[in-house]
């Protein structure tokens, strides 16, 4: 079954530099994303209670974006932080990009509310 593509966007208290800091590295992602993160070069290992995948880092913008492919997926298929602001208040926006199968969009989405929710604690923004 083909994954669709699908973005979400959160306002994060944060700046851009520590946001990236997060989102990027084995350290900022062990504290919201995963129990464990390490990483060799561009392949991350993340272990979620003894269960590990591996992705490969594909693309970075330093403070603005970080994609990663997990092994064993479509090459077209991702997922992404990417750090924006708004225009009118200049709040720190994180916008993911994911690909759920249809019947599995609703708890892939409910997924990264939550962990973004830790994120944000984590931060110390709310």
């Amino acid at each position: 079954m083909k994954k669709k593509k699908y973005t979400l966007e959160y306002v994060i208290k944060s700046s851009s530099v520590i946001l990236f800091e997060f989102v990027s590295t084995p350290s900022g992602l062990t504290q919201w994303f995963a129990d464990h993160v390490d990483n060799f070069r561009e392949i991350f290992t993340f272990d979620w209670e003894g269960s590990k995948q591996i992705a490969k880092k594909i693309d970075e913008v330093e403070f603005e974006m970080v994609r990663f492919h997990w092994e064993g997926t479509p090459k077209e298929e991702y997922f992404e932080f990417r750090i924006t602001h708004t225009e009118v208040t200049n709040e720190t926006v994180l916008i993911i990009t994911d690909f759920a199968a249809a019947n599995e969009m609703k708890d892939s989405q409910l997924l990264w509310d939550s962990q973004v929710k830790l994120l944000t604690q984590n931060i110390g923004g709310s």
